[in-house]
C-alpha cells in the first residue's frame, strides 16, 4: 500500500479511519489488507503530509548513506587484504 499511494493518500486514508469508520471497510474501499494499514498506521500516524515527506525524503537518504558506508567497508577490507598479501 506504501509503495502505491502517495504520503497525502496514505495520510488522507489514515484520517479516513481516524474519523471513526471501520478499518475493514476503509482497507476494501483502498484495496489494501488490514494488518498493511496497521503498519502504514504505525509508521505514519499522527503525521501530517509534510512530515510523512520529510521522512520518505530522509529514509532515501539514509538508503543511499548505508549503501556508501558498505562500499567504503568492503573497499577497506579489500586494501587490507591486499596490503597483508604484498608484505
Amino acid at each position: 500500500m506504501e509503495k502505491r499511494f502517495t504520503e497525502e493518500q496514505i495520510i488522507q486514508i489514515l484520517k479516513e479511519q481516524d474519523a471513526g469508520e471501520r478499518t475493514a471497510d476503509v482497507c476494501r474501499r483502498h484495496g489494501s489488507s488490514q494488518p498493511t494499514f496497521y503498519k502504514l498506521r504505525a509508521k505514519f500516524g499522527g503525521m501530517g503530509v509534510s512530515d510523512a515527506r520529510k521522512l520518505k525524503s530522509l529514509e532515501a537518504v539514509n538508503t543511499r548513506l548505508k549503501k556508501l558506508l558498505a562500499e567504503q567497508i568492503l573497499d577497506n577490507t579489500m586494501l587490507r587484504d591486499v596490503n597483508v598479501k604484498k608484505w
